[in-house]
């Protein structure tokens, strides 16, 4: 291919190469160059022009991209028109990826006008997705090197396999204290997780965490039909003599690998029986976060194989997150005195009461929000920190002689996460957690805030404290340190439900009979059932 500035006399039959935009011409890159593009050139006041010429030896853009493209689609792929030397291609049908990646890497050895692109190797999909692209970097390649590109390519480099198996069965093994709601929200979870596949739980069973109860469990759930059978146990796999790896090879069933080099995931089981695939699901399966099961997972529903080395190999870029539940440096187990700090939020217009700031008003003879901060004062948390905003003046004032450390929140119009990340903010570096309250829930007496801060475990499960009456969640909520960052990413009026919901395998409920934990005063007719039954008390 020739390349360079010529007259435009010489220009005829080449390529532009950039963009012209002058007195109102444009000709876009890559656009032919004919006798009225000259005309027009010369009109705009031009003498030359740098194009792309293509010689008998080349290959066009478009022309190698689209022969590349249908050369290394596989089954489930469509390929889309070539345009300006890229041609994109498409799955068909949700699966997951399958590429030759050995092959396209000599494939991208082979020249460097030719390139080509992939989704990550096994990536789950669904149809319609883009998942590769082949891009000729100029305007032409030499025929030698697309036949030689084409050469690698005589049998497919990426493929669909599609989504297979559908009826899967699903096994709990139980211990004291394993709670059946957490059994619920871990089916829950992988429903959705077999959802794309549109495969469903067509069995499930809960049996003790014991080898016998378990394989035949196991057998149990073959023998109904499912295709994949799932175990979640009560405790994680330790051995390849545990209880999960035992109960398989009671049934005789074969072992594949125990472990993985994926973070979260690491200790899952992949097994064998009577034919149909087994996982041992690590702990963090429970949860609806990525993590190494849904890897094997994909693979396992499209009916792929998952062997020992498939699974080893996944060490580089197995690292997925930092596990929220895992004891950090700053925390080790015995550490004596734990200091957990409040927030208290005082800052709300009160708006849904129609005009009156809710959070001075009087029951008892006390401002509202005093006796709020009088109980969270009564209680082990120190130091209190109380946000303030709307009224400031006002509050700060019924709040006069209180051991708190006032914080204004300047931009307290903009919802209750300002001065949620105001109060964050304030919280000393010494202190391992903080309480958040409302201020508007005086109903929450010093002795239900003690027992949230005792649930408090930076160990496990007890990074986030909620107390919950009947199953329904409350305030106020203890968070660990390890979620203020996250706390400043919040925005408007909203609080942190939502990072409840992301962190599942962090909390700790505290189960409460007294209903001030879920009555906060938002109106006028609120405000008098609290005042009554406060005040009749």
């Amino acid at each position: 291919m020739k390349f360079g500035a010529v007259p435009l006399a010489e220009a005829a039959g080449g390529i532009v190469v950039h963009t012209i935009r002058k007195d109102g011409l444009v000709l876009k890159k890559g656009s032919l160059i004919g006798e009225a593009e000259i005309v027009a050139m010369r009109a705009a006041g031009l003498t030359e022009v740098t194009i792309a010429r293509l010689e008998s030896d080349d290959v066009s853009e478009d022309v190698a991209a689209a022969q590349l493209a249908a050369a290394a689609a596989g089954e489930g792929v469509h390929v889309d028109r070539a345009f300006t030397g890229r041609a994109n291609l498409f799955a068909e049908s949700a699966g997951v990826l399958v590429v030759d990646k050995a092959r396209i890497d000599r494939l991208n050895e082979v020249d460097p006008d030719i390139t080509l692109a992939t989704l990550a190797a096994f990536a789950p999909v669904v149809a319609g997705k883009m998942i590769a692209t082949v891009k000729i970097i100029s305007f032409a390649v030499s025929k030698a090197a697309c036949n030689q590109a084409l050469a690698i390519t005589r049998t497919p480099l990426v493929r669909i396999a599609p989504y297979r198996l559908r009826r899967i069965g699903v096994i709990s093994t139980v211990l004291p204290g394993l709670a059946d709601k957490v059994i619920d929200k871990t089916l829950k979870v992988t429903a959705a997780r077999l959802a794309p596949a549109d495969a469903v739980i067509a069995v499930e069973k809960r049996v003790p965490h014991e080898p016998a109860a378990l394989a035949q469990a196991l057998h149990e759930v073959i023998d109904a039909g499912a295709e994949l059978a799932i175990v979640f146990g009560a405790s994680a796999i330790a051995d390849r003599r545990d209880v999960i790896p035992s109960a398989v090879e009671a049934i005789g069933g074969r072992l594949e690998h125990l472990g993985m080099p994926v973070d979260p995931g690491n200790l899952m089981l992949v097994a064998e029986a009577a034919g149909r695939p087994v996982l041992g699901a690590p702990g963090c399966a429970r949860s609806p976060k990525e993590n190494g099961f849904d890897w094997i997972l994909a693979r396992l529903l499209c009916g792929l194989p998952v062997t020992r080395p498939d699974i080893t190999a996944m060490g580089v870029g197995g690292l997925l997150m930092e596990i929220v539940t895992r004891p950090q440096p700053r925390e080790e187990a015995g550490r004596p005195g734990r200091r957990i700090a409040a927030v208290v939020l005082a800052a709300g217009r009160s708006t849904r009461m129609g005009g009156p700031n809710k959070l001075l008003a009087e029951i008892g003879g006390r401002a509202l929000v005093r006796i709020a901060v009088e109980e969270v004062l009564a209680s082990r948390a120190r130091p209190v920190v109380v946000v303030t905003g709307h009224q400031h003046e006002r509050v700060e004032t019924a709040l006069a002689g209180l051991d708190v450390v006032f914080v204004r929140n300047p931009d307290y119009a903009e919802g209750l996460s300002s001065s949620l990340k105001a109060g964050i903010a304030a919280v000393p570096p010494a202190a391992d957690a903080t309480l958040v309250c409302l201020g508007d829930m005086p109903q929450v007496e010093a002795g239900v805030i003690d027992r949230l801060l005792a649930a408090y475990n930076p160990e496990g499960a007890g990074l986030i404290v909620v107390p919950t009456i009947a199953g329904k969640r409350g305030n106020p909520v203890v968070w660990s340190r390890r979620f203020f960052a996250d706390f400043a990413k919040l925005t408007g009026d909203v609080g942190a439900r939502a990072l409840i919901a992301a962190y599942p395998e962090a909390v700790a409920e505290v189960a409460l009979t007294d209903a001030g934990a879920l009555t906060d005063v938002d109106t006028l007719e609120a405000l008098e059932a609290v005042r009554a039954d406060m005040e009749g008390a």
